[in-house]
C-alpha cells in the first residue's frame, strides 16, 4: 500500500493558466512587455493602490523598496525575528545595520508594544531606524496602524513585508493598499497565495517612488527626458541615472500571475475554510492554534501550530519526525534571523529575543494549499492526534 504524500503547500495551475503562458510564447514579447504592464495594473486595482512594479522575486522587491527610501551607509533597519533572512537581509544589500524588534505572542508579528518602546530609547541615543519592515506572518496583518503612527512621529519609512499575506486585509482595507505604508512588497513564489514561479510586485501610492522603483528595477536606466540629464539624441537614447539592478520579471510570468489573480479569492477563501477545520479539529489537544485579530482577515498562507511542551512527553522534533515519516510534510517557520551564524558574525545571539525564540522552539506548520483535500485533511489531523499521545 503507497503511503500519502502531502506536501506543506503547492501551487495551484489550470489549464488556463497555461494557457495565458502558451500565449505569450507565441507572442513578440517574452520579457519588457505589455504582459507586464497588465499584471501590475491588475494587482493594483485588485490592492486600490496608485502604483504597482513588478520585480524578479520577492527579495528583490525588498531590496528595491529600501533603496528607493535611500537606505544606506550609516542608516538602520529594524525588522521581525520571526521571519525569512530577505527581511533583514536588504538592509545588508544596502550597506545599512539590521536590528530586530520582538514578536507578539499570539499573532507572531513584530509587537507594536515593543516596538514603541524601542523607538523611545533610541530617539533618546540618536539610533532610530530609517525604514522598519513589519513582517505580515503567515499572511495576518501586523497592527499597521499603531506602527504607522509609532513611525510617523520620527520620520521612519515604513515598508510591509506582505509576502505571505497579498488577498488579506487589514480594517477592511486590502494588504497591500499602502493605507498605513509608504511601500508594501508581495512574493509570487510558487508556495505563496498565488504565483509566478519567482516573482515578486512593490505597491505606493507615492509617484515620486514609483519612478525611482521603475529606473531601479532596470539598471538604473531611463528613456524619460525628465529624468535625464540634457535632452534626448533620439529613440534609441538612454541614460543611467542610478546604479540599478536587473530585477525584471518576464512577461512570461507575468502572464501566470495575472491568470492566477483571478482565482485569489477563491484561493483564500478555501485557504480559510482549511485554516477553520483545523482549529475545529485540534482545539482541545496540547497546541496553541492561530488567533486572528478582530481587524484582520488572513490570507493563510501558513497553518503554525505551538506545542504545549509542558503538556507532552515528546520533543519538537520527534513530533516533527512523526508526521515526516507518515507522508506529511510538514516544516516550520521560521528560524529566527538574529540566531543564524551570518548575524551572530554581527553580533547577535540566542537570548536577544526571547519571544521569537520561545515560539521558534514550540512550532510546526501544517500543511495549507487551496487543493488540500477534506480527506487529506482528515489524515492529517489523525496523524497529528497520534503524534502528540
Amino acid at each position: 500500500m503507497t503511503m500519502r504524500t502531502i506536501p506543506y503547500a503547492r501551487q495551484t495551475i489550470t489549464e488556463e493558466d497555461i494557457q495565458a503562458v502558451v500565449t505569450v510564447l507565441r507572442s513578440d514579447w517574452l520579457t519588457q512587455g505589455p504582459a507586464i504592464t497588465k499584471f501590475e495594473k491588475a494587482v493594483a486595482d485588485y490592492c486600490n493602490v496608485r502604483y504597482a512594479v513588478a520585480v524578479s522575486n520577492g527579495t528583490a522587491a525588498l531590496h528595491l523598496a529600501c533603496l528607493a527610501a535611500g537606505l544606506g551607509p550609516g542608516d538602520r533597519l529594524w525588522t521581525s525575528p520571526n521571519t525569512f533572512a530577505a527581511s533583514a537581509n536588504c538592509a545588508l544589500y544596502c550597506g545599512a545595520t539590521p536590528d530586530f524588534v520582538d514578536i507578539d505572542p499570539v499573532t507572531f508579528n513584530l509587537d507594536g508594544g515593543k516596538l514603541g518602546a524601542k523607538l523611545s530609547a533610541a530617539s533618546g541615543d540618536g539610533t532610530l531606524p530609517k525604514i522598519v519592515i513589519p513582517v505580515h506572518f503567515a499572511g495576518q496583518s501586523c497592527d499597521m496602524e499603531s506602527i504607522s503612527r509609532l513611525c510617523k512621529q520620527q520620520n521612519i519609512t515604513v515598508i510591509e513585508d506582505a509576502c505571505h499575506a497579498i488577498g488579506g486585509n487589514y480594517r477592511d482595507t486590502k494588504i497591500g493598499s499602502c493605507r498605513y505604508s509608504d511601500m508594501a512588497v508581495f512574493s509570487f513564489h510558487a508556495v505563496k497565495i498565488i504565483t509566478t514561479g519567482e516573482g515578486g510586485m512593490i505597491m505606493t501610492n507615492s509617484g515620486e517612488l514609483y519612478q525611482k522603483l521603475l529606473r531601479l528595477r532596470t539598471h538604473g536606466i531611463t528613456r524619460d527626458d525628465q529624468f535625464m540629464n540634457g535632452p534626448s539624441e533620439g529613440a534609441w537614447y538612454y541614460q543611467q541615472v542610478d546604479l540599478g539592478f536587473n530585477y525584471r520579471i518576464t512577461d512570461i510570468q507575468a502572464a501566470l500571475g495575472t491568470s492566477q489573480l483571478v482565482r485569489i479569492d477563491e484561493f483564500v477563501i478555501r485557504r480559510r475554510e482549511l485554516a477553520l477545520r483545523y482549529t475545529a479539529a485540534l482545539t482541545g489537544l496540547p497546541l496553541i492554534l492561530p488567533q486572528e485579530r478582530p481587524d484582520c482577515r488572513s490570507a493563510y498562507h501558513l497553518y503554525v501550530i505551538r506545542l504545549q511542551m509542558n503538556r507532552i512527553s515528546r520533543s519538537r522534533r520527534e513530533v516533527f519526525d512523526a508526521l515526516r515519516e507518515k507522508g506529511i510534510g510538514v516544516n516550520v517557520h521560521y528560524i529566527p534571523v538574529h540566531t543564524h551564524p551570518y548575524y551572530q558574525k554581527l553580533g547577535f545571539g540566542p537570548g536577544d529575543y526571547p519571544e521569537a525564540e520561545q515560539y521558534y522552539a514550540e512550532t510546526i506548520t501544517l500543511p495549507l494549499y487551496p487543493t488540500l483535500s477534506d480527506a487529506d485533511q482528515d489524515y492529517i489531523v489523525a496523524v497529528v492526534r497520534e503524534a502528540l499521545s
